[in-house]
């Protein structure tokens, strides 16, 4: 049985699932990334991700949002002109960012340092998305002969990449001189992309796969019958993240056998109140790993024989990094 984590994109949201496995991890005996063959993460999700196929516990990176998640998202202006980040420029209005992402990098130099992807324990997929050539970039470990270069890359670069979210950080120029932004434009939800990784990629069966799936709260909204533009517009980025995720976690059931026969697919989150917990109110960290704790009392039953028996195989990659 292989087994497979995969985590959403959020903003500070993701304080739920890196809470959510720290408190799975206090009955394990060693870091909860060492007991998947596959991790997958965008955005908040990535750098979740990237940490734990690092070797990092789950506690030390839920550490990192209550600690550090305020001073990043702390560089608040006020009205209209904070949220579109506005201001005059030789008389003309210049769009830019609502925050500098320095916080956010010295935070996640913190805890990565100038490790690369190829020091993962854990196979890693990561998606990005390049401006330039409106494609998708997904950053992986070696675990396949075509996946010859990432390995190389600084994992700094890839967490950046993944969490630049637009409107929130100016988009993410590598070492490599890559402009990149938030993997969340076309994959927010990974779970339908790591299933066809380990299918088409990996080659494993699509009977022996099994997956853990963890959002970041899902909003409750009420789109009327008929509106107008300027009704639907404040909801749209949410509507397309939905539909996708809905999308993704349809493509991964589909593909690994229809639920009725076995659940392969155990999905974690929780529908909350549209608009209650915004992707950058540091002021909800303390709920959300309340929200996490108390589903983590309720999953452990269910996950603990699907997924934390023992430790997955030694991952070996086709390329290792150089001194």
């Amino acid at each position: 049985m292989k087994r497979i984590l995969t985590i959403d994109g959020g903003g500070i949201r993701g304080t739920f699932p890196a809470a959510f496995l720290a408190n799975l991890e206090q009955d394990l005996g060693q870091p909860i990334g060492r007991y998947f063959d596959l991790i997958s993460g965008t955005s908040t999700g990535g750098i979740i991700a990237i940490g734990l196929a690092l070797g990092l516990h789950a506690a030390d990176i839920l550490k990192l949002y209550e600690e550090k998640g305020p001073a990043i998202f702390a560089q608040t202006r006020g009205g209209v002109a904070g949220w579109l980040g506005r201001y005059l420029r030789n008389g003309r209005w210049i769009f830019a960012p609502k925050y500098s992402a320095q916080p956010l990098r010295d935070a996640l130099s913190g805890v990565l340092g100038d490790r690369k992807l190829g020091e993962a324990k854990t196979r890693l997929v990561i998606p990005a998305w390049h401006p330039q050539t409106q494609g998708v970039y997904i950053f992986k470990t070696a675990h396949h002969p075509r996946f010859a270069t990432d390995y190389k890359e600084l994992a700094i670069d890839a967490a950046m990449a993944t969490a630049a979210a637009p409107t929130y950080f100016a988009q993410h120029v590598t070492a490599n001189d890559v402009g990149l932004v938030d993997g969340g434009i076309w994959a927010n939800n990974p779970t339908g992309l790591a299933v066809v990784e380990a299918i088409a990629m990996l080659g494993w069966p699509a009977d022996d796969l099994r997956v853990l799936s963890i959002g970041c709260l899902e909003d409750i909204k009420v789109v009327q019958e008929s509106y107008g533009a300027a009704g639907i517009a404040p909801q749209l980025a949410g509507l397309f993240m939905d539909g996708q995720s809905h999308g993704s976690l349809g493509i991964a059931k589909l593909l690994t056998g229809h639920e009725h026969d076995r659940r392969a697919i155990y999905r974690v989150s929780q529908p909350v109140p549209s608009g209650f917990y915004s992707l950058d109110d540091t002021r909800r960290i303390r709920s959300l790993k309340d929200r996490a704790f108390a589903e983590a009392r309720i999953q452990k039953p269910i996950l603990q024989s699907q997924f934390f028996d023992a430790p997955a195989e030694e991952f070996v990659p086709h390329y290792e990094v150089t001194p």
